[in-house]
């Protein structure tokens, strides 16, 4: 007799199924969502906003408005006309004893430069003025 040979069967190999594993994380993110929305109850309160008035009283005059601005090059301009840094302060100085109530606007022109127009705030805040602006869209030079 030959010996018995015994059939062992072939095992296959142990393999993860990732769509059922898909499902079953899918499933409880969406169980996580819901549950930690319904912890959430949202409320509000009221708020009544300010509503923006026409001002009162009369506009300030033209004499009392100055529009400073600042050039790529460093140039300045007063209303218009070319002003040297030199003449700022004593420009600026001139104009507070002439108007009752000064009012500076601050602009530049696309490429002035920052050290020219902290300059020109540090004459400004020098002077006491209170009432500037600064001006946040660009203008062409001297313009």
């Amino acid at each position: 007799m030959e010996g018995t040979k015994i059939k062992v069967p072939v095992r296959k190999k142990a393999r993860i199924e990732i769509i059922p594993l898909i499902d079953v994380v899918f499933f409880l993110l969406a169980t996580f969502v819901l549950f930690t929305l319904s912890l959430n109850r949202i409320q509000s309160v009221p708020v009544d906003l300010p509503v923006a008035a026409p001002p009162s009283g009369e506009k300030p005059s033209e004499k009392d408005n100055v529009t400073i601005q600042v050039s790529a090059d460093g140039s300045l301009f007063w209303n218009r006309e070319p002003l040297d840094m030199g003449e700022l302060p004593s420009r600026i100085a001139f104009f507070k004893t002439q108007s009752e109530d000064p009012r500076i606007l601050l602009t530049g022109d696309e490429k002035a430069r920052f050290g020219d127009t902290v300059a020109v705030l540090d004459e400004i805040r020098k002077a006491d003025i209170k009432k500037f602006s600064v001006e946040t869209r660009t203008r062409p030079t001297g313009k």
